[in-house]
């Protein structure tokens, strides 16, 4: 799981800074820094839900952005495809 990426790639399609973020979800920007270059990886899951929060998308969306091959094992190519591209049109929509 890579929750690193999937912050970062909530957080660009809400078109935020890092500071930006950290202050919506109460934790420092050099904390979220961290875990966008995958430096921290275990988060707790009062960060995730902070983050996620301050993201304005659902914690279950950040995960599922976040999961990686093997977490997805079962689903097809163009299933986890069209999940992912929904998931990312939501976050537009709703911007």
């Amino acid at each position: 799981m890579n929750i690193g990426y999937a912050i970062k790639l909530c957080r660009q399609q809400r078109k935020l800074t890092q500071g930006e973020l950290a202050k919506r979800a109460g934790v420092s920007v050099s904390y979220l820094s961290l875990l966008e270059r995958g430096e921290r990886s275990d988060p707790g899951l009062t960060s995730l839900e902070s983050i996620a929060k301050g993201l304005e998308v659902p914690m279950t969306l950040l995960l599922f952005l976040a999961a990686e091959e093997d977490d997805l094992k079962g689903f097809t190519p163009e299933l986890k495809e069209k999940l992912s591209a929904a998931a990312l049109n939501l976050m537009r929509e709703s911007a």
